[in-house]
This record gives C-alpha cells, structure tokens and sequence, in this order.
C-alpha cells in the first residue's frame, strides 16, 4: 500500500473541489456532485493517513477536529482542508437544487454542516431556509430564511429579497 503525502491529498482534494466548480458553472450538475464528492473522500482519507483510526465510525461531519489536531499539515494546509470541506458541503446543496428531483432532505443535511462550523454562511442559511420550506416546516424555513437576509452580501439582495419578504407578509 503506497503512502499517500499530506500534501499530495491536499492537493487532489483542492482539484477535484476546483473540478466541480467548474462543472457546475457549466452547469454539468451530475458531475459536479461526482468530483466534490471525490474531494471530500480525499479530505476523508487525509484523516486516516494523519492518524485518526477512528474516522470510519464517525460522520464526515467529525473530519475537521483530526485535521486541526495533526502536525503533519502546515496551518496554511489545515485551513485549506477546512474551507474546502465547507466549500464542498455547501456546494453539494448547490448542485441538488439544480436537479430535476431535488433531495431536500439531503440538501438540509449539507448546509447543516456548514453551519455547524460557520453559523452565519449566507448561502447554506439561504438554502436551509428553502429546503426547510420544502419539507414542509415552514417555522424552521422562515428561520433560516430571515437568518440569511441579515447576512445577505448587500449587493445581492434584488430577486431573493422579493421571495422572502413574500413568505414573511403571507406567514401572517
């Protein structure tokens, strides 16, 4: 079994992550999907090589702390691992809401992750607020939908603005 370098994974992590952004600005969301999935599994397996023989049993959502823990990895490295991680997740939601069957479940479940780590990250708020809507728990949708217009970038504010100030006048 060939020992795989910290950096090397790092590495393949970061470009199958830049892989899948650019399928999905091509708008190939099938594909996307496929390669944030593969940087994920790479940020996975840079788990097992750093140490961590205990990442099998844990959810995805656990890999950060063994990254940030290992001294294999320069801290320039470690933080780019983390944001790519979050990169993934949140762009993963991304890509199911392109698709004709949206998984809303699992779109919920990925934005989650994100903001377990970045509480107030605008577009996994946003997405969590319409996947909520979806599933039909609309308190939890108008939550997180009011929770992302006071993160929104000011300078996107035109169409989203107009949809939530809609569920906010009909939610009574």
């Amino acid at each position: 079994l060939e020992k795989k370098l910290p950096a090397d994974v790092v590495r393949r992590a970061l470009d199958f992550k830049s892989q899948g952004t650019q399928c999905y600005k091509d708008k190939k969301y099938r594909e996307a999907i496929g390669k944030y999935h593969r940087a994920l599994l790479e940020i996975k397996g840079l788990c097992r090589v750093l140490g961590d023989p205990d990442t099998s049993s844990k959810s995805p959502s656990s890999l950060l702390p063994t990254i940030s823990k290992s001294s294999t990895l320069t801290d320039e490295q470690k933080g780019a691992m983390e944001n790519a991680e979050l990169e993934c997740y949140n762009s993963l939601a991304a890509c199911l809401l392109q698709m004709e069957l949206v998984n809303y479940e699992r779109v919920k479940e990925y934005c989650l992750k994100v903001l377990l780590k970045e509480g107030k990250n605008f577009k996994a708020l946003y997405r969590s607020g319409v996947a909520y809507y979806h599933l039909g728990d609309f308190q939890k949708a108008l939550y997180y939908l009011k929770e992302s217009h006071k993160q929104e970038p000011s300078g996107q504010r035109s169409c989203r603005q107009a949809s939530l100030q809609f569920l906010i006048s009909t939610s009574g």
